[in-house]
């Protein structure tokens, strides 16, 4: 007889595709009872799950980079959890990983799914943020398309939230002159403040934010890393140096947007300067985990690099968690503590 005989856990699942912006009526959470463990699997105790805004294009059906999710299944994402029993001999009762798994608070999965994670270094959850696909993509995005020069100025959309504000710190690291933008007075003072970022603007006003651009880039912006898309970031392209290296990360603005957003035409910006613009997602980058995780937390040591998360307390809060990204409310990485 093993632990899991007992256990019984739950989950949330898509109960139907969100037509704009999630609902909880979108969620459902089930009991899920638990098989016998087979060799080669664990048992696991959710410890810290991630939202995510990319979670959102999985709930839709269209054809895209990523497998939907599916109706009446639970939903994956970013999990720290703490292993409770192991029939592998790749770990122990007690470690904690990491790994893609469900929206459950206990859960069986293969030991090849996971990875084992330093909690004597750095907060378990930063293995989600700083130190994970949000950390990664910021570092993959301005090092290996971006690529910063010292004193070159880097502008970033969705700036306070978790991979802008890497994307931030890190274009510090390589010399740059760092424009945030976001939504409220306190997460731009948080920008400067705590991150070092030279400036910080609100993106409400679309004419304040110009005249700011103006008066904080005179010479023009030299990378542009996107997590928003929509007016602000057609306002940016105005202000394209050339050779401007333009990286599209997310499109947060448009998400939730059930019609064909219709903007301005970025080709003849891109050709007037001969501007480089590269969409991207983490896992091209898969191979060089490793190289870059290893990069973020030698930052982290040295004090250049900071972890910052919005945690949210329960499973229960999850769909309502998730939810809530769309309105702006996490600084940083916004996690569930189970």
């Amino acid at each position: 007889m093993t632990l899991n005989d007992f256990l019984k856990s739950k989950a949330y699942v898509l109960k139907s595709r969100p037509a704009g912006k999630p609902t909880p009526d979108d969620f459902e959470e089930i009991e899920v009872a638990l098989p016998a463990l087979e060799d080669g699997q664990i048992l696991l105790e959710a410890k810290y799950i991630s939202v995510d805004p990319y979670m959102r294009g999985r709930m839709s059906d269209q054809k895209s980079y990523v497998a939907p999710f599916e109706i009446g299944q639970p939903i994956t994402g970013g999990v720290v959890a703490r292993v409770m029993e192991s029939r592998s001999s790749m770990f122990h009762p007690g470690d904690m990983v990491m790994g893609m798994l469900k929206w459950e608070d206990i859960q069986i999965a293969w030991a090849t799914e996971v990875q084992k994670i330093d909690v004597e270094l750095a907060p378990a959850s930063y293995y989600l943020g700083l130190f994970g696909l949000t950390g990664l993509t910021a570092y993959f995005g301005m090092m290996r398309i971006a690529k910063p020069k010292p004193a070159e100025t880097v502008v970033i959309s969705g700036a306070a939230g978790a991979v802008g504000m890497v994307v931030g710190q890190i274009a510090k690291i390589m010399g740059c002159n760092v424009i945030g933008i976001a939504g409220s007075p306190s997460k731009q003072r948080f920008l400067t403040e705590e991150l070092g970022f030279d400036y910080a603007f609100d993106y409400h006003d679309l004419q304040t934010l110009e005249e700011n651009l103006h008066r904080a880039a005179p010479l023009g912006v030299d990378i542009y890393f996107d997590n928003v898309g929509g007016e602000v970031s057609d306002l940016i392209l105005n202000y394209i140096t050339h050779g401007a290296r333009i990286v599209i990360c997310g499109q947060i603005a448009l998400y939730n947007d059930p019609k064909k957003a219709v903007g301005p035409y970025p080709q003849i910006a891109l050709i007037k300067n001969s501007a480089l613009m590269k969409g991207f997602i983490v896992s091209d980058y898969a191979d060089s985990f490793h190289e870059g995780q290893l990069e973020l937390i030698k930052w982290y040591k040295e004090g250049v690099l900071k972890g910052h998360e919005t945690v949210i307390q329960g499973f229960d809060k999850l769909p309502e968690t998730f939810i809530s990204l769309f309105d702006g409310k996490n600084t940083g990485k916004m996690l569930i503590q189970v």
